[in-house]
This record gives C-alpha cells, structure tokens and sequence, in this order.
C-alpha cells in the first residue's frame, strides 16, 4: 500500500536522526534552555526577520493553538476562526477545554475574509447586550488552510489591520507553514507572518521533523510568563533539546524551503493528472493536499493499492478524497499512481 493520506506517515529528515545519534550522550540542561535551542531560535529569527520574537518549541500543533490561545485570552473572550479551522473541527474541543468558546465563521475554501471579521466584531462590540455573550478576543487562522489553499499577501494585510483597529490578537497555525511558502502562487513570506500577526508557528511535525512545532510570538503583550502557561499546560518538554535539534537541522541551509517545495512538486504533479483526467476538484489547492472528486468505482479501485483521505460525501454518488504528498514522497510512487489513474476508465466506470 502506497499512502498519500497525510503529510505525517514518514519519520523525519535524515539529517535530525544523525544529529540526535550525534547528540545522542551530550549532557545538556532541560526545557528548551539548552545550546541546541538557543541556536534554533537564532536561525527561526533570522528566517523571520524578526530579532526581538520571543521562540518557544512545544510538541504538536493541539498543545500549541491551546496553550497559546489560553495564553491570550480571559475566561469570558473566544476565537474566531473558519468553520473548517483546524482548532473548530480536529481539535476534540481542546479549545473550549482551556474555557474559552471557538466562534465559527462560515467558509466554503477554508478562509474568512476581513469583511466577515469587521462584521463579527461589529455584531458584538455593537450590541447593547454584548455583555451577556462571549467576547471575540482572537482571530485564528491557519496557512494553508485545512483545504489546503492559501491567504495571499493582501487578504493578510487587511485582516491584520481589523484585528489591530479592534484590539483582537491575530494568531497564525503553521502546521503546514512550508508547503505554504513554497506554493509558487504565494506571497506571503516567514518575515511577513511575523510582522502581521501577534502569534504564529512554524510546523515541524508535517514538514520534516519527527515531532514539535516552533512557536513565534512578536506581540510583547503575549511575551510575559509564557514559559508558566507552556508548563502548565503540559507543552514543555524536558528533553527540549530534542526539539531544539531539530529545528536547528529544518532551518539550515534553506532546508525547510526545499523540502517543503518537493512536497508541493509532487502535489502538482498529481493535481494536473487528475485534471486531465476530467476530475473536478473540491479546491484549488496550490499546496501539498490535493482534493479530486471521483465515483465510489474508481475510489475502490484506487483504494487496492493507494491509501488516501475520504473529505466529503458529496451526496450525488461522488466523493471528495484528499490525497497529500509530503516531504518524503517518493517521486516513484507518484509516477505510479499517475499510470495507474490513466489506466482507469473514464469516469471509473468499467468499460463495457
């Protein structure tokens, strides 16, 4: 069975295992104030051109958007964020476990645009009975999106500028932040996200790493105590500095670029043979994560021999799968799922 289900099936990069085997009997101090760490915040910095951010290294993308969240608001505030937002829908409400209500935004492609922003706030800040509501305090956002499109630079421009007329943190999830900034359609670049949100990450853990997310804070107001909510919360690792290994080997060299392009490469790859074979796609996805429509037919006959991801039931016969390379696809595998879709009949319906 070849797997193109998620970006997380593969260990990491080779690299981080030979420098944990290297590593391995160094004798370093605890929770991320080890060399190693030191130095990947030096190196998420510079990739940030942002000298002053505060770097903190946590496990997973659910122990960063709920430690962070926490962080950032007071018991009667909430989050908005898309309908289809990672923090909404994969989450296990770890969100309102921390007490603090996720407010959903209605979106089609994974994103909410500025407009609907001004007017969630508005709604609140405008109603003369917003005390007996939850306060929408944060926005969230993730890039690329669960559908794996993408927010250009002038969508996050101006929804950075509504959360800073309202007060409103703005928080980016990074889960799959370089696949994003290797789409040849983006923009956006690292020192952009940091100049335009108060918090983001960047992922590891579905671009290269064994495990850990980097999490960059820039708004000073975030700053104070984090290091209290991160333990408490159960994000510090004492070992940290197997996070800071490899997040020193991801920002080397323009490593975490290069194998977020590959990723993406292999993506288009099967983007475009899907289109040619007359396969509609749920999004347009310029990212590593592709959706074709297919029958239940030729979902079966993909499923003896290639593993992916059931999206939506479309209701009509059809469904929504989502396929996604990653930085360890293998160019091979991808060859042979393009012959194989070739081969299927049109529609994926038998010939007769």
């Amino acid at each position: 069975m070849i797997r193109f289900d998620c970006d997380y099936s593969e260990g990491c990069i080779p690299k981080i295992l030979e420098r944990l085997r290297d590593t391995n009997f160094e004798q370093n101090p605890g929770y991320s104030m080890d060399p190693h760490c030191e130095r990947a915040r030096r190196l998420i910095r510079e990739f940030c051109d942002a000298p002053k951010a505060d770097v903190h290294f946590l496990v997973g993308g659910t122990q960063t958007n709920m430690t962070l969240i926490a962080a950032a608001l007071r018991p009667h505030q909430g989050v908005l964020a898309a309908s289809t937002g990672h923090v909404n829908v994969h989450e296990s409400g770890a969100i309102e476990a921390t007490g603090h209500k996720v407010l959903p935004l209605p979106s089609l492609d994974g994103k909410v645009t500025a407009d609907q922003v001004r007017e969630a706030l508005d709604a609140h800040f405008h109603d003369p009975h917003a005390e007996h509501t939850v306060q929408p305090r944060l926005l969230y956002i993730s890039q690329p999106t669960e559908n794996g499109t993408i927010y250009s630079l002038k969508e996050l421009t101006v929804l950075s500028a509504v959360c800073r007329e309202y007060g409103v943190w703005f928080y980016i999830d990074g889960a799959r932040l370089g696949y994003a900034l290797a789409a040849p359609e983006n923009d956006a670049t690292a020192a952009d996200l940091a100049r335009l949100a108060d918090a983001f990450y960047i992922g590891g853990t579905k671009v290269g790493a064994l495990f850990g997310e980097a999490l960059v804070l820039t708004a000073p107001g975030l700053k104070q105590d984090f290091r209290y909510l991160l333990k408490q919360r159960g994000g510090m690792l004492a070992k940290g500095r197997l996070l800071g290994i490899q997040f020193e080997c991801l920002m080397e060299d323009g490593e975490y670029l290069a194998i977020s392009r590959h990723a993406v490469e292999q993506a288009r790859r099967m983007k475009a043979s899907f289109l040619q074979k007359g396969w509609p796609l749920l999004y347009d996805s310029p990212t590593n994560q592709q959706f074709p429509i297919i029958d239940r037919h030729t979902m079966e006959l993909l499923g003896e021999k290639y593993s992916f991801d059931i999206w939506a039931d479309l209701g009509d016969g059809r469904t929504a799968v989502r396929f996604c390379a990653s930085w360890a696809t293998k160019p091979e595998d991808v060859d042979a799922l393009l012959s194989d879709i070739q081969t299927l009949p049109e529609g994926g319906t038998p010939h007769c």
